[in-house]
């Protein structure tokens, strides 16, 4: 097997589990498969990877806790029973996960999202900034959809989607997708015996994508559709994506041990697809002007501080992009601004430990991160 298809190695790992996968058919949670699962996390954990759990299962578990059973007609749940059931759901699910993890001294914190907070670049920021502190503390956060207030027009519809976005939003190098399945195969083996299985995918093409067939439906995965579609995102992102077995024991060691799976492998890098992003893809709001010092700064691949700025243009939001130019007016970057226009107007010059005595909170000492920040 070759380096690119272990998961040992990766920096960022997304991991998203289907709701088959978490819990029985009555809604009772699978201890013992979770437990496994934790093992895994906690070795790759301490491998070095930082990592991102994608949670399904609210709907399902809290459904049982509410009482509202499938019945004899597999009942579909009504929109305000679905998100009942996840408010309800959603509190097991999160005290599994902080009990299985925490028996390997791992902590755990619970991320609801919704795809405006992906989407909107204020709330992708906030959200970004969040997951991105936890994973600093050594914190694994568990992430779902925030189906207690998501309606149709704002929701993912599947974790496997969500799984992408998160992997795009927080440059994760590697997303893994648990499923009930071993991977893509040139049809769906269980009506065509004949289907062969893909290894390896580095395009999404029309063929590929006519692999998929249709979607599944229900609380559970999106079916094969879904996981193509997240597939794109990822590799668009610079982010490869396996989707692998969950029903076996174990599924990540096995995973790394060479158990059959569909790799989707991408040509770019997560760092690289996001500062392509900012530079070529977002319509600045604003212009910074900086000195001398702090050009040279970012020329070193610093972090843009507001001691460094002289000047504040144009009308913008904390998550906008801007550009950055020099004393002479020439574009020497553009990033995703820390500060809405008015709080840059007045820290601009200022050293970063004024800042919440100026503005009367505690924001974040620089006005544009180098990882938001790519050079001209």
């Amino acid at each position: 097997m070759s380096a690119e298809h272990k998961l040992s190695g990766s920096n960022r790992v997304v991991v998203k589990i289907g709701s088959a996968l978490l819990a029985h058919d009555d809604g009772r949670l699978r201890a013992e498969w979770l437990d496994a699962l934790a093992r895994d996390i906690a070795e790759l954990r301490d491998d070095g990877a930082e990592i991102m759990i994608v949670s399904s299962g609210a709907i399902a578990v809290g459904r049982r806790l509410l009482g509202l059973a499938r019945g004899p007609r597999n009942r579909a749940l009504r929109l305000e029973e679905s998100q009942a059931a996840a408010a309800a759901g959603q509190v097991r699910l999160a005290h599994a996960w902080q009990e299985t993890l925490g028996r390997f001294d791992v902590p755990v914190a619970q991320i609801l999202l919704t795809i405006e907070d992906t989407e909107d670049r204020r709330r992708h920021l906030n959200a970004r900034n969040t997951i991105a502190t936890l994973l600093r503390l050594g914190v694994v956060p568990v992430i779902n959809e925030n189906d207690t207030v998501a309606t149709d027009e704002i929701r993912f519809g599947d974790n496997d989607r969500l799984a992408a976005r998160v992997a795009q939003m927080m440059g994760a190098d590697t997303c893994v997708i648990l499923s009930d399945i071993d991977g893509l195969y040139t049809a769906d083996p269980t009506k065509a015996p004949e289907a062969e299985h893909v290894a390896e995918v580095y395009a999404i093409t029309p063929e590929i994508a006519a692999m998929a067939g249709e979607t599944a439906g229900d609380d559970g995965s999106g079916g094969m559709i879904t996981k193509i579609e997240a597939a794109r995102v990822a590799m668009q992102s610079g982010c490869r994506l396996v989707i692998a077995d969950g029903r076996v024991t174990y599924p990540l060691a096995a995973l790394e041990d060479g158990a059959r799976a569909t790799w989707f492998v991408s040509n770019a890098e997560p760092h690289t697809a996001r500062k392509r992003w900012i530079a070529g893809t977002l319509k600045p709001e604003g212009t910074i002007t900086i000195d001398a010092g702090a050009a040279r700064a970012l020329a070193n691949g610093t972090s843009l501080l507001p001691a460094g700025v002289t000047a504040v243009e144009g009308r913008f939001e904390r998550g906008d992009p801007v550009v950055v130019c020099d004393a002479d007016g020439r574009e020497l970057a553009r990033g995703l601004v820390a500060y809405d226009s008015a709080d840059a107007q007045r820290i601009l010059g200022r050293q970063s430990s004024e800042i919440e005595t100026i503005l009367g909170y505690r924001g974040r000492e620089e006005m544009i991160h180098r990882d938001d920040l790519v050079e001209s």
